[in-house]
Parts: structure tokens; sequence; C-alpha cells
């Protein structure tokens, strides 16, 4: 009988996962910076508007205060939450028309220019009060 010892070579139970360890060498983030950027992606992009829109503001002698801004970019929000693409918003007397998918007011009209007037190619509406 053969009383000799013979070794196999140690082998890892499982492969390498090189991602892993390429996950494992990358510098450590802390968390104040992991909380920062989490904070800054829940907040909504700003609502911007269209040079037609400036132009029917100051016609028609439209404000729109930080207050107000807040309330519409809520209402875009609100209206991205639902799939909406073309939204009619009506706030304070002024109707907006938004595209809700490049967050930007397309038109305002006031109270008195809104008599008679027919809103076209929007999916949906979005009534603000208070």
């Amino acid at each position: 009988m053969d009383q000799r010892i013979y070794m196999n070579p140690v082998r890892p139970l499982h492969k390498t996962n090189k991602s892993l360890q390429s996950k494992l060498n990358q510098p450590v983030i802390s968390f104040q910076e992991i909380l920062k950027e989490q904070v800054n992606l829940n907040q909504s992009p700003p609502i911007q508007f269209s040079k037609h829109a400036e132009k029917r503001l100051a016609s028609r002698n439209i404000r729109l205060d930080a207050n107000r801004i807040e309330r519409l970019t809520r209402a875009v929000d609100q209206a991205a939450q639902k799939g909406a693409r073309e939204s009619l918003i009506l706030m304070d007397n002024v109707a907006y028309v938004v595209s809700i998918k490049n967050r930007t007011v397309i038109t305002a009209v006031d109270d008195e220019s809104m008599r008679d007037n027919v809103f076209t190619n929007i999916d949906s509406a979005v009534i603000v009060r208070g």
C-alpha cells in the first residue's frame, strides 16, 4: 500500500467577480455627498419660458413672483406624474399652456384675453387654487 499524500492545487470556491473587485477599489463616498446627491435628484428642474410666453407675460402685464413660479412648477410636476405632454394650467385667473416634457411655458393668457379663446393641442388641464 502506498502511503504518500497527494496534494491537489487549492482553488477558490467561486470565481472572482471582477466588477466587484473594481467597485472595492473605488474611492469611498461620504454619507454627506450621497445625501446631497439624493436631495438634488428629488428637486424638480426649473420651468422655462419661451420667447413667445415672455412677450405675452409682458404685454398682458402678468407678474410672476417666486411663490407663483413655485406653484406653477408644482402643477407641472403633477401633470408630469400623470403622463401629460401639453397641459393647460389655470392659476390666479391666468391660463398657461405648458410643454410638460420640456418644462417650458409656451404661452400665457390673462382673464380678459381668455374670453372666446380656444386652447388646442393640449391633452390635460391642471387647476391650481390658493
